[in-house]
């Protein structure tokens, strides 16, 4: 049931939260990503890890990241609104998107032929 819940919320966020602008507070998201533990498997940047996945610059809405952080049921474990709010996932979802992006691989000399 929790899997087509995220879906839905997926969907919904992608459809109605398109080109929305991001209202979280990146220096506060970089401080409950840092105090939440987030770092632990993201990299302290969002650059991914060993055992969590790239999040920094996501093209995952902010509504489906909320709410898979919340009802997650895979590898991640959830995290309820109890431990953290949706205002501080807002907050770390503005810290993810305003990290350096980073370099195209045809701009990195090492990686020409």
């Amino acid at each position: 049931m929790k899997k087509y819940i995220l879906i839905a919320a997926a969907i919904a966020a992608t459809t109605l939260g398109a080109g929305a602008a991001v209202a979280g507070d990146a220096t506060k998201g970089g401080q409950t990503f840092r105090e939440k533990g987030c770092w632990q498997c993201h990299g302290f940047e969002g650059q991914g890890g060993s055992a969590g996945p790239r999040l920094a610059n996501t093209q995952l809405p902010e509504d489906a990241l909320i709410a898979f952080v919340h009802n997650s049921n895979g590898p991640m474990p959830p995290f309820s609104e109890k431990l953290v709010s949706d205002a501080q996932l807002s907050d770390v979802y503005a810290y993810l998107q305003s990290r350096q992006k980073p370099a195209d691989p045809k701009t990195i000399p090492l990686l020409q032929p």
